[in-house]
């Protein structure tokens, strides 16, 4: 008797593929040994849509190896790092909204915000020294 056990919160992982080596073994009894599809699923307990992927996947391609289980690549926007620090040290002072409406492609701020923060370049505001009004200072200080 097989138990799964279920964890909340849990990532949920794909399950491994099943190997080369017995894809091969249950091809070969389809093609070689003339298995039908149902017998083969019997012989080797693989569903049988399974193996008829396996089959339709070796018509198309010609082979019948398992997809890369990667997740899907991000299409960065900025793939030019050296122009972009360029395009920083000649627009730093604009806004982030500014910079991304001046640059070649198109992106967004947020993009923009993130490829500052991937080169190290900091948004922060500059602190300006403001003058306090002394004589109001010193009416602060007597009402205590």
């Amino acid at each position: 008797m097989k138990v799964t056990i279920y964890l909340l919160g849990a990532k949920e992982k794909m399950p491994k593929p099943y190997s080369y080596d017995l894809r091969q073994k249950v091809i070969q009894a389809i093609e070689l040994d003339g298995m039908s599809q149902n017998q083969a699923a019997m012989a080797f307990h693989i569903s049988r849509s399974t193996i008829n992927l396996w089959c339709q996947r070796k018509a198309h391609t010609g082979d019948y190896k398992a997809k890369p289980n990667l997740p899907p690549g991000n299409g960065h926007k900025i793939t030019d790092w050296e122009k972009f620090k360029e395009f920083v040290k000649i627009n730093g002072e604009k806004t982030q909204v500014e910079m991304a409406k001046l640059w070649d492609g198109e992106i967004s701020d947020r993009t923009v915000s993130r490829a500052l923060k991937k080169i190290g370049v900091t948004r922060k505001k500059k602190l300006m020294g403001i003058e306090r009004d002394p004589k109001r200072k010193d009416k602060s200080l007597s009402k205590n």
